[in-house]
């Protein structure tokens, strides 16, 4: 990929204990019930890669509630990451973001949707192969769509990737959660996981840097 600042677009292993995290469905709950009782929070819904990778980048963002690992985009209800991983349930691994609009945008969260992975390959991130790892935007109202769509076409006619974007945007329909072993997954294994350092540390490094000034203080 082209860098993003060259490109005008105008108006743009050892798991812990379960006593020492919350379970994925209470995540969800928890989610939920801010949502209904906080004012400015919104959801947004991204396929692009390994949700190891895309929780651990996501969640260090400013305004960001919460990002959640788990499943979406296909027919088979209450999947599995083994069913999903046969790539016979049509589910993309994806990240649910509940964040806070008065902090970080929609906007905001689609250019780092955007630069975090390559929106080319069909079906593919990188070595990670298979329709579970497709690139894809679940919109939750018809402004994400819109915003989806146009970036999706700005950024094509730009130049910014040497190959046509492959993004799937469709309209969300239905979150699954992914097993508890998977959320936090970088933050609980990072130091033991040998894919946590080849793959997913040197692609937070860089994210860290191109987006400093959106992370949140404790970072």
């Amino acid at each position: 990929m082209k860098p993003f600042l060259t490109v005008a677009i105008a108006g743009l292993a050892t798991l812990s204990s379960c006593a020492q995290q919350s379970t994925a469905t209470d995540k969800i709950k928890k989610d939920n019930n801010y949502m209904t009782t906080q004012p400015n929070t919104a959801i947004a819904t991204f396929a692009n890669g390994c949700f190891w990778c895309t929780e651990a980048i996501f969640e260090e963002l400013d305004g960001v509630i919460s990002a959640v690992s788990g499943y979406t985009g296909g027919q088979t209800p209450n999947p599995t990451y083994k069913e999903v991983s046969n790539g016979e349930t049509g589910h993309a691994e994806c990240l649910q973001i509940t964040y806070d609009t008065t902090k970080i945008t929609f906007d905001e969260l689609l250019e780092v949707f955007w630069q975090t992975h390559d929106p080319t390959t069909l079906n593919r991130q990188g070595a990670d192969v298979g329709t579970q790892y497709r690139s894809g935007i679940f919109y939750h109202n018809s402004e994400q769509k819109e915003k989806a769509e146009k970036y999706k076409t700005e950024l094509d006619k730009s130049g910014a990737f040497n190959n046509p974007i492959v993004t799937e945007i469709t309209a969300f329909s239905k979150f699954y959660p992914a097993e508890d072993y998977h959320q936090q997954y970088y933050e609980l294994n990072g130091n033991s996981n040998p894919y946590c350092k080849i793959v997913i540390q040197p692609k937070l490094e860089k994210f860290r840097k191109v987006f400093k000034n959106k992370l949140k203080v404790d970072n």
